[in-house]
């Protein structure tokens, strides 16, 4: 039902690092502008922590979340090979966020290689390669791993090799198979389909594929289908209007998802969602951008359209269809956006920040 007037919404923001102070400032702007109440309970996380709290996740961020059961992110940067483990893996983990909602849908007015795409990607969020279960080079954890797979399977890898172990359970294949059904049901989709390895990984992605057919019998009102993962990638390329929902665990969710961005003009008009029993977190799917920091020229599309599926979730969704229609009226225009949505020859006319969520917060729709 929709929120009463009187609703003041709990949220936990994040601004994160990088750029996410900026678009997350530009995001509640436009958020408030709807008229919606919020409560919001400002949390900082992230690597500017690190030197106050000694952690780039402290433990009061997961107990707001906890508390508000609601939050919206920024971009959080994730140090490449070396450093601390990534806030937003650990997010999902902790708080046990185990359905990852990335839609993909084009925007007229946005540059973009193909039109008319309109799909989401359901991926599993907490298993796979990304569980975090890794062993390094010449340990000698990897060292009984190797003994063991020697023992076991009559062959074993190089005794110079790193590894990830790939987890991908009954359990966990069940609950996000049945988020994609019920999620398709509800917004009257006509199709999910199963992406995976199981030509190559018989016992985990051979499970994966197995559960999401189970789970499929009991939905026959939606069409169901599956593709192997290299396949779905040329498919996407080509001919993208044959997929509707795209079901996929968490390492090709994590890439495919890229991959449609990429069709509708890139990770700066991709919004992210994470769903669990307990707790909800809204995010762009695009990264920090730690070098532009404090530009005030980044695009604040994908965390706004993000706040539109946080909108939906607390049940304003009304105020959700006009956020929605408004900075797709601003994207349609092109005169307020900023350079990276303007086509190239006019990238020096892009706008900042502050003035593209301005023309979108005068582009709302009046209340009803």
């Amino acid at each position: 039902m929709p929120a009463t007037p009187a609703t003041r919404h709990r949220v936990t923001l994040i601004p994160g690092d990088g750029i996410g102070p900026e678009i997350a400032a530009a995001t509640r702007r436009a958020l408030e502008a709807t008229g919606v109440a919020f409560d919001w309970d400002v949390q900082a996380a992230g690597g500017d922590c690190i030197a106050t709290e000694g952690t780039p996740l402290p433990d009061r961020v997961l107990e707001s979340l906890r508390r508000t059961r609601v939050g919206l992110k920024g971009p959080i940067t994730t140090p490449v090979g070396t450093g601390f483990r990534s806030v937003n893996v650990t997010l999902r983990q902790v708080l046990d966020l185990y359905a990852n909602l990335r839609p993909a849908k084009t925007y007229p007015g946005v540059p973009r290689p193909v039109h008319d795409v309109n799909l989401v990607v359901v991926r599993e969020n907490t298993e796979d390669l990304y569980a975090g279960l890794e062993f390094e080079r010449g340990s000698t954890a990897t060292a009984e791993f190797r003994a063991l797979a020697l023992r076991h399977a009559g062959r074993t890898f190089a005794e110079d090799a790193g590894l990830s172990l790939k987890p991908i359970s009954e359990t966990g294949s069940r609950r996000v198979s049945t988020f994609a059904f019920e999620y398709a049901r509800a917004h009257r989709r006509r199709r999910v389909t199963a992406v995976h390895k199981a030509n190559i990984m018989k016992y985990t992605d051979g499970l994966f594929l197995e559960v999401a057919r189970d789970v499929a019998a009991g939905y026959p009102d939606i069409e169901f289908g599956d593709v192997i993962v290299d396949n779905v990638c040329m498919q996407l390329v080509t001919r993208p209007g044959q997929y509707d929902v795209l079901l996929l665990p968490n390492l090709y969710g994590d890439i495919v998802s890229d991959l449609c961005a990429g069709l509708v003009g890139g990770l700066g008009v991709a919004p992210g969602a994470n769903f669990g029993t307990h707790a909800a977190l809204f995010e762009p799917v695009h990264g920090s951008a730690p070098q532009f920091k404090g530009s005030g020229l980044m695009n604040p599309t994908a965390m706004m359209l993000s706040g539109v599926l946080m909108l939906h979730h607390l049940g304003e969704g009304i105020a959700a269809h006009r956020l929605e229609r408004a900075i797709a009226r601003v994207l349609a225009e092109g005169t307020h956006v900023t350079r990276d949505l303007k086509p190239a020859a006019e990238i020096a006319r892009g706008t900042t920040t502050e003035a593209m969520t301005g023309a979108i917060i005068a582009a709302l729709e009046p209340a009803r």
